[in-house]
């Protein structure tokens, strides 16, 4: 016979022989089952088994997406969830992620960023004339004070959050559509360049004027003590436009650096992650790389995006040229009868050393994002 409520199960044998073990001995309270310490011994009649409960539901659910995960389960729903998020939240979480990796890059990098623009003087003061990034880093908070390379700093805060908001959303909405035409059901190289390629239309356009007065107020003995002094003068003596001088060489030097950057950050997660599950290492490495390789290819062009935007007096005094320099191809003039071949990578190595953190930590933390808010996503579904 057998009595069961609530998980209790009480067995009661039919005959005296049945409470007999294999070894024809009887059965005493030491072998019953363990785990109820609050019973009291039983008659040896009877044996007493507790059952657990069966677990709830979204234990069951969350067991499962854990199995489905380590089996790298390429149909897996989790893992579609982290690459595309869901439909419902894509675009804001793509924003909220993008926003915070991008002042976060900028912030963090920001003193070397600082460095790169003075090396880039293509005529720069005696006393700004330094042999390496650390050397400038050194003597800068030396001369000019610990507080020195940090100044702008808000005003690319500022920008860098709408603007990446934008860049990482317009990129992650682009690849998807592209990639689901060239490649159904893959990744493609090409969709990933193309998708670099707009959204980087619409980050310069919210982050060129943030840009002007960030290397203005960096560069040496620069006049400007605070942003808005720095913007008030530009619009007044320069005019609206000088915010956006550097715009078609900023987009000219960002579309090839964009480019290059995602297919060789998508090309390297292929290789490091192809599951494309959520690995940090992967996709700090292959942002350090991919932010390296782009950086080099295109410092010629970062080159001729300060002289556009900072205006450096000494330069022009030295060329005879007066007003304000515009345009790509003057610029690119300029910089040659400067300084020749040589000094299109002025600023190569504090470039280099300033996109490979930069870009390994604006993946990282937006990687991050995704895969917490996609997790928190399945598991709030897991519980309906």
């Amino acid at each position: 016979m057998e009595f069961e409520n609530d998980g209790v199960r009480i067995e009661v044998p039919e005959r005296p022989e049945a409470i007999a073990n294999g070894n024809g001995k009887a059965n005493t309270p030491s072998s019953i089952a363990a785990g109820s310490p609050a019973l009291a011994s039983p008659p040896a009649l009877f044996h007493i088994l507790v059952k657990p409960p069966p677990p709830p539901s979204r234990l069951l659910n969350i067991m499962d997406n854990f199995s489905d995960e380590k089996n790298n389960n390429s149909s897996s729903s989790s893992e579609v969830e982290y690459e595309s998020l869901p439909e419902t939240a894509s675009t804001s979480t793509h924003m909220i992620a993008g926003a915070v990796a991008g002042v976060l890059e900028h912030c963090v990098m920001y003193p070397i960023d600082c460095v790169k623009t003075r090396m880039q003087s293509l005529q720069p003061d005696p006393a700004a004339r330094y042999r390496n990034v650390m050397d400038a880093l050194k003597r800068i908070v030396r001369t000019e004070g610990f507080w020195r390379p940090m100044r702008g700093l808000n005003v690319t805060a500022t920008g860098a959050g709408p603007a990446h908001a934008l860049y990482f959303a317009c990129y992650e909405k682009i690849k998807k559509t592209l990639s689901d035409t060239i490649h159904p059901g893959g990744n493609s190289h090409i969709a990933n360049g193309a998708a670099g390629c707009v959204a980087t239309l619409f980050h310069d356009a919210a982050m060129n004027p943030a840009e002007v007065v960030k290397q203005r107020m960096q560069m040496y003995n620069s006049p400007y003590k605070r942003v808005l002094d720095c913007m008030r003068t530009v619009w007044k003596t320069e005019g609206a436009g000088a915010f956006y001088r550097s715009y078609t060489t900023q987009l000219t030097m960002n579309i090839p650096f964009q480019a290059v950057h995602f297919m060789t950050y998508e090309f390297l997660q292929e290789k490091l992650n192809p599951h494309r599950q959520y690995n940090p290492s992967s996709h700090v490495l292959s942002g350090a790389m991919a932010g390296a390789v782009s950086a080099a290819v295109t410092t010629p062009l970062d080159v001729c995006k300060t002289l556009l935007n900072t205006q450096e007096s000494l330069a022009l005094n030295s060329l005879n040229i007066s007003g304000h320099l515009s345009g790509m191809a003057n610029a690119f003039r300029t910089v040659y009868r400067l300084g020749g071949i040589p000094a299109y990578f002025k600023g190569v190595q504090a470039r280099v050393i300033y996109q490979m953190p930069s870009t390994a930590i604006a993946w990282s933390v937006y990687e991050f994002f995704k895969y917490f808010i996609s997790k928190h996503h399945r598991e709030r579904r897991s519980t309906y």
